[in-house]
């Protein structure tokens, strides 16, 4: 094999899931024929996670590509620390030590020379000979350095098992100087205890130091990342047998081994195990529940606590709302003449069921009705509390009711570490809370919010049931529903303002399964045909940075949201946020960039948080935009919604591209326009209450773009995917 050495110039491409790369290397030795006219060389192979400034020491051969020419393909690649003044200056300024920037990088290595590197290891206190460092920025260098020294001893052993840079930074800030000891040790840990390692990276470690394949830590681990994957699917347990295939198919390991480790997770109550058995009136469908459960355990705790406290408030007689029932909401309803009989009838509900639901779809006066509930219980100086799931949901509610209305989290007081204020032993002091957006609440924030209502409080759930089901696991609002527990009102009539909406009619046609009318005479919805998803992907991005923009004059970057059905193909989240964020946000010389766990970062990105972080108080959906890039501090900071939000790199794993979101991502949202693709390349996930959830988003203008055939799909399968909880099955169930 050949060697070469020398600084990654820039990343052409990088593949997060395999770690493909393309790269353009600057290399030591001049005399390479290879070079381009910048004197650089294209390297090519299954590398770590690299950034602009690294050097490299790399073994591979020569490969003539019949159209990019000359490329080194990789077979083994080290990051190690450069040699020549340069490459110094190149590797100090990159960005990889938090502190130094490429002006002090200049400085420092035009004082120290060729010893740069032996001043920072050996004589640290040297560097405040150097102009522009004191004492602060100094113990920040030294704490910089000798982290990277000991992460790049982490990463010579994980890059050998597929593990990327940013992921070896993330196991030593969990582990520190025990990090080699642990993922030698235990890797099935580093799936428990560090966020973005998941069962197969730990298992592909413990794999390569040889683990056997039956070993209990594997068989354990494998169950409970099977449990968790299905918990994303929405599922709030697992039937045994599924389980058991999943693990099965996973590890290939024989069914008895499986029994050992289901006891030794019931002894250590990671999970328990109920059998489910159904009334004779049941629905066959649903018969999959007459059998073994296997839940998680917060999961387990959650669904029956969930049905007790549900059961218990719908029973309580005189409620706290007994006073003004009868007397205020008959004089409210004569003084609004406008509200609807099914209107009154829901406010009338609310006020006397201590347990009720509002539903219907856009356009049929929740809102209204909510307001017009708001003005009883004020007029009866009764305490109440708007709620939604969501941060965008809690903001419109508060918009539409001129009330403050907060998150789930907020109004129960949660803090990182401390847990929720309010609970079962400090009840919130409210005669009823009102939760709009229902359709998103999963099961666990549900118990949650149960746990601090005190015995007497209403609860209201409003929301649309016809939409898609929470993100989280659990179907809470059908299974209320469907449990008969709480009396529901239905709103289904369509209000005059609302009537002359393109975009409300056509949902409701969709609800219907209807077609949605393309007419020559609407002015708020449009449908461009294409053939097929590659046709369809480069209509959404011309529509969105040229046609929308220039014809009806709206923002691209912060009015007009794509919603497309799936992740992957040409027309798939992935692939449209590249295409637009190139058009919208090209790199541009002076602006900062990063790449960071596969994705590129620029100033004024458009980004969407993935996951909860209550520390930073920014929410799984939470749509912001890229502030800052510090290279020298390793921070993004994100504003959302005039709050910046700053990222150690290390933390961007959280963070994707939002030009283009996900229809799930986009519950409890409106936006002023919406871009839809709609190609049968999505056929799996053509469902109604898909295409009906998308379209509901928009507020002034929806497009959709692709294939009629696949809205045809969409309209005609009413299929509701069938999630495993048994919340329903609990509340039709005595005490």
């Amino acid at each position: 094999m050949d060697t070469i050495s020398g600084s990654i110039e820039r990343i052409t491409f990088y593949n997060p899931e395999n770690g493909y790369s393309v790269v353009r290397l600057k290399p030591e030795r001049r005399d390479i024929p290879a070079a381009n006219r910048e004197g650089l060389i294209t390297i090519v192979g299954n590398l770590p996670e690299l950034a602009p400034g690294e050097f490299l020491l790399l073994q591979g051969h020569w490969d003539n590509h019949p159209v990019h020419g000359l490329q080194f393909a990789v077979e083994w690649c080290e990051q190690a620390l450069p040699a020549t003044t340069e490459a110094m200056r190149r590797y100090l300024g990159s960005g990889l030590i938090k502190g130094l920037g490429p002006r002090l990088a200049e400085r420092i290595v035009g004082r120290f020379g060729e010893d740069t590197f032996h001043v920072i290891e050996q004589t640290p206190e040297r560097l405040l000979e150097v102009a522009d460092i004191g004492e602060k920025r100094l113990h920040a260098v030294i704490a910089a350095w000798a982290e990277q020294r000991h992460i790049q001893e982490i990463m010579l052993f994980l890059h050998g098992h597929g593990v990327s840079t940013n992921l070896a930074v993330k196991i030593y800030k969990q582990y520190g100087d025990l990090s080699l000891q642990v993922v030698q040790s235990d890797p099935y840990r580093l799936a428990r205890d560090v966020n973005g390692i998941g069962f197969k990276t730990a298992d592909r470690i413990a794999q390569a130091l040889g683990l056997p394949a039956d070993h209990p830590s594997r068989i354990e681990a494998a169950l409970i990342y099977c449990l968790n994957e299905m918990s994303n699917e929405g599922h709030v347990y697992s039937p045994r047998e599924t389980l058991q295939t999943r693990v099965i198919q996973l590890l290939e390991i024989p069914v008895e081994s499986i029994l050992p480790a289901l006891e030794s997770l019931l002894r250590d109550d990671r999970i328990r195990i109920e059998q489910l058995h159904l009334d004779g009136d049941q629905d066959a469908a649903h018969a999959v529940r007459d059998q073994a459960a296997v839940y998680l355990t917060p999961f387990y705790y959650g669904e029956t606590l969930a049905a007790e406290k549900l059961r218990s408030l719908s029973q309580v007689h005189p409620s706290r709302l007994s006073s003004i029932q009868l007397v205020l909401s008959t004089a409210h309803a004569a003084d609004q003449p406008n509200l609807s009989v099914e209107q009154k009838a829901a406010i009338d509900t609310a006020l006397n069921y201590p347990v009720s639901i509002l539903t219907g779809g856009p356009g049929t006066g929740k809102t209204t009705a909510i307001n017009a509930l708001i003005a009883i219980l004020e007029g009866g100086s009764k305490h109440y509390a708007l709620t939604s799931p969501t941060g965008r949901a809690a903001k419109r509610l508060s918009e539409t009711t001129h009330r403050p209305a907060s998150t789930i989290h907020r109004l129960l007081g949660y803090t990182p570490g401390g847990g929720f204020q309010y609970d079962g032993d400090h009840p919130l002091p409210v005669d009823m809370v009102v939760v709009d957006e229902a359709s998103m609440l999963d099961l666990l924030l549900t118990h949650h919010l149960l746990k601090a209502l005190r015995p007497g409080t209403h609860l209201l759930l409003v929301g649309d049931v016809d939409q898609l089901p929470s993100v989280g696991a659990g179907d809470v609002l059908r299974d209320l529903i469907s449990s008969g527990l709480a009396p529901v009102t239905r709103l289904d009539q369509i209000f005059r303002q609302a009537a002359g909406s393109q975009i409300i009619t056509n949902a409701h046609r969709i609800h219907m399964g209807e077609m949605p009318l393309f007419g020559p005479g609407s002015e708020d919805f449009f449908f461009f045909p294409a053939k097929d998803a590659a046709e369809t992907a480069r209509w959404v991005v011309d529509v969105v940075c040229e046609r929308i923009p220039r014809k009806f004059g709206f923002d691209p970057h912060h009015e007009i949201q794509v919603i497309a059905p799936m992740y992957r193909g040409a027309a798939g989240v992935d692939a449209l946020n590249l295409q637009i964020q190139n058009l919208l946000n090209p790199p541009r010389p002076a602006a900062p960039e990063r790449i960071l766990f596969g994705q590129t970062f620029r100033l004024g990105d458009k980004v969407m948080q993935t996951q909860n972080n209550y520390e930073k108080e920014v929410f799984n959906g939470d749509i912001g935009w890229i502030s800052r890039i510090s290279l020298e501090e390793h921070i993004l900071g994100v504003d959302y919604d005039g709050r910046v939000v700053n990222y150690d790199f290390s933390e961007a794993d959280e963070l994707v591209l939002a030009y283009a979101i996900s229809v799930h991502k986009s519950q409890g949202s409106e936006f002023p326009v919406v871009v839809l693709p709609m190609t049968t390349q999505h056929y799996l996930l053509l469902q109604r209450n898909l295409l009906y959830t998308a379209i509901t988003r928009a507020r002034r203008l929806c497009i959709l773009v692709g294939d009629r055939r696949a809205i045809h799909i969409a309209v005609h399968n009413n299929k509701v995917n069938d999630r495993y909880t048994a919340l329903d099955l609990r509340l039709r169930q005595s005490d």
